[in-house]
């Protein structure tokens, strides 16, 4: 029976939990001829071409300052959620971006909002991804407004541009209905983990703002609220500038937490959830976004008695001269569809917990030391081990602050992997299998059900992490958001209180005959 204590966030979560009972009757076959356009077009506005500043020869003079500061915000975009790769269909292409993207739908949009520069007049910008350039669709100066809808977030007192991050719902729900939101949120924590990258490469500092008056973003933006909703506010702190040099903030708040919610019928359920999640319209309420001493400062949460541990540490990967390594990655990045189920080895599975977990260890490369998040320690990782080289098979969790992996199942999980990743090879072939899970009734008791946006934000933004450096040590990765949930804690021996947020497959990818 369904708890009639659990909030709107927890009965979400149950109700679009995948059931080998029920999922059948649940996922309708989508209709191909029906699928949404994967982009948002302005057809009135100054339009930006941002192509020339991609090639070092394209532009005659790379000394000018304005061709510089073009050329840092034409990567900034590209590298975020630019066209990388293209494959062509019947009817039409269908193209690659650099984040990456839950059934290559890409519900997300960028927008940039100028708050007056010598280069950039004030007002709102959409980035075209399919043209790669910024269109200049409304002119007046909203920088106040903006202010005001994120609480008058300090960083937004010193700061000129800011990104903000939406998501077009059809595109994803048309394929995976109510359960879509949960991709959306996690495709654009990959945009996410994309955009405090690219910042790092271009001389820029991104601030996460994940809570804000939604309605009045919406206003700003001129968005249809039933269709597209904003997800994240990123304000960019140009580093070449002292004093854009910014202290850390807050990134995340309380908000309300709600027991008392209609009867809710199947396909209205993500549109009421996102409307119920968001933050009510109140310019008076007052905000201390100053971060406490102990923010984010959760001690790893399990410590099993007796069982085998083995410690992560390792050397940093290297990013190569100017983070060129990175850059390059961002564009080759793709999805693995297939592993040969041969084994990685330790020291490379060392290697992506320690670029995923410790951007501290990553000063010296220029990358940032502590990128923001909502609250990542409320995020729990646990790892399936088929086959790595120098590791006992089993069911591992990380604890991040001893940097250690802790045992808590031992047996081979391929063929439970196969069933609980919905009968897909890449769980049961590939060599490791990590799980992001959180407490969601502990998260929800302390942010409010809001909170459910945090979790998948960062889950995703850490995914994303992990694909990269997957890729740059030559492995196979794929991200998998639909599986079985009970079944993953009963299988795996994970504690039952976790709810699975995002799954990332690693392994060997199969050799094409």
């Amino acid at each position: 029976m369904p708890d009639p204590t659990a909030s709107i966030a927890q009965h979400y979560h149950e109700r679009t939990k995948y059931d080998p009972q029920t999922i059948n009757a649940k996922s309708k076959v989508p209709d191909w001829s029906q699928q949404p356009f994967p982009f948002k077009e302005y057809k009135i506005g100054s339009t930006f071409d941002l192509k020339p500043y991609l090639q070092k020869d394209a532009v005659s003079d790379l000394d000018d300052p304005q061709v510089i500061w073009w050329r840092r915000i034409s990567r900034l975009l590209y590298a975020s959620y630019g066209l990388t790769g293209m494959i062509p269909l019947p009817d039409n292409p269908h193209y690659l971006r650099a984040a990456p993207s839950a059934g290559g739908l890409y519900p997300a949009e960028i927008y940039l909002i100028s708050r007056g520069t010598p280069l950039l007049a004030a007002g709102l910008h959409h980035y075209q991804v399919r043209t790669h350039s910024l269109v200049h669709f409304w002119e007046s100066d909203v920088w106040t407004k903006l202010q005001t809808a994120c609480f008058w977030h300090p960083v937004l007192e010193n700061t000129q541009l800011a990104l903000v991050i939406t998501a077009v719902f059809f595109r994803s729900a048309w394929r995976y209905q109510d359960r879509a939101y949960r991709r959306i949120l996690l495709d654009s924590g990959h945009l996410l983990g994309n955009v405090e990258l690219a910042c790092a490469m271009n001389d820029y500092r991104s601030h996460l703002i994940a809570s804000f008056m939604d309605e009045a973003i919406h206003q700003i933006l001129y968005l249809d609220a039933e269709q597209e909703g904003a997800i994240a506010v990123v304000p960019l702190a140009d580093l070449l500038e002292v004093k854009q040099n910014l202290p850390l903030a807050r990134t995340a708040l309380p908000a309300p937490r709600h027991i008392h919610y209609p009867s809710i019928a199947d396909g209205q359920l993500l549109s009421y959830f996102h409307q119920a999640i968001q933050m009510p319209l109140n310019s008076s309420t007052k905000v201390n976004w100053k971060l406490s001493a102990t923010e984010g400062k959760r001690a790893d949460k399990y410590n099993f008695p007796f069982c085998l541990k083995v410690s992560t540490t390792t050397s940093p990967i290297s990013w190569g001269e100017n983070l060129e390594g990175l850059q390059n990655t961002i564009q080759r990045r793709r999805s693995t569809r297939a592993y040969s189920g041969e084994a990685i080895t330790l020291n490379e599975l060392k290697a992506l917990l320690n670029f995923a977990y410790h951007p501290g260890h990553y000063v010296e490369q220029g990358l940032d030391a502590s990128p923001d998040y909502c609250d990542l320690s409320l995020v729990e990782t646990f790892i399936a081990v088929s086959s790595v080289t120098g590791l006992e098979e089993g069911c591992y969790y990380y604890a991040p602050k001893a940097q250690e992996l802790r045992q808590i199942r031992f047996k081979n999980f391929r063929k439970e992997l196969y069933y609980l990743c919905l009968w897909q090879e890449l769980g049961r072939d590939a060599a490791a299998v990590l799980f992001h899970t959180a407490d969601l009734k502990m998260a929800v008791a302390e942010y409010g059900d809001r909170v459910y946006r945090y979790l998948h934000l960062d889950a995703g933004h850490l995914g994303q992490r992990l694909n990269l450096a997957a890729i740059y040590l030559g492995l196979g990765v794929s991200g998998i958001g639909g599986f079985f949930d009970d079944q993953v804690n009963e299988v795996l021996g994970i504690p039952a209180d976790e709810a699975v947020l995002y799954i990332t497959t690693l392994g060997r990818p199969r050799q094409k005959e």
